[in-house]
């Protein structure tokens, strides 16, 4: 059976406990599971990434894929307001929406058997992008205004599976997407071993489309 592709969309300025609260999840599932392949990646291929956090820095193996089962995209880090010499999270959330990933990332939108998750601001980064049109998604609650703005229809929950496309709110609710989709796509043993193994229950309501079609395997 061939590995499950999961790939982290990493970009300059962006929040590192998006990216290893879920990235944690999946890869101790896969210690399970024994199929998931996690791997950290960017538009541009390999290279060391500055999170928007200071001293933080990930690296990625490779250049995104847009036919990989889960993309993952997180959010930035650094001031909400303007401050002299720094860069906004709306300034390095268009930047990433508006540079070499653009078009990586409507590609993986517009295939239905991605499954696209987002985490804290990665669902701005996607409607800047102008691919949320008319979607159902959530952000971080001083986005939502934003995100609404930009298309999206808002809803306010933890984590929001619209299918093929699930988001999720602030920072921490990474490791709330990352369970709801072990939960979702593996099954609820998959999920509760690493609740087991975390010492952590899923915060909030996970709100699913209505007909439950999500995308396939």
């Amino acid at each position: 059976m061939d590995d499950i592709r999961a790939q982290f969309v990493l970009f300059d300025g962006f929040d590192p406990l998006d990216v290893v609260a879920p990235l944690e999840v999946l890869t101790a599932a896969n210690e399970r599971l024994g199929r998931l392949d996690v791997a950290l990646v960017t538009a541009e291929g390999p290279r060391q990434v500055a999170s928007g956090t200071p001293g933080v820095s990930l690296t990625a193996t490779a250049a995104l894929d847009p036919t990989a089962a889960y993309v993952v995209v997180p959010g930035a880090s650094g001031p909400a307001a303007p401050e002299p010499g720094a860069d906004t999270i709306p300034d390095l959330l268009a930047r990433f929406a508006s540079g070499a990933a653009a078009p990586l990332l409507r590609r993986v939108v517009d295939d239905p058997a991605v499954t696209v998750a987002t985490v804290c601001g990665g669902s701005l980064a996607l409607a800047m992008a102008g691919l949320l049109a008319g979607r159902r998604a959530t952000t971080n609650a001083m986005g939502l205004a934003m995100l609404e703005a930009a298309g999206a229809r808002v809803v306010r929950a933890r984590v929001v599976d619209d299918g093929d496309l699930v988001t999720a709110g602030g920072v921490t609710s990474g490791l709330d997407l990352a369970l709801h989709l072990l939960d979702r796509d593996f099954g609820p043993q998959a999920a509760l071993a690493v609740e087991e193994l975390f010492e952590y229950e899923r915060r909030g309501t996970a709100w699913r489309r209505p007909d439950g079609k999500r995308a396939g395997r």
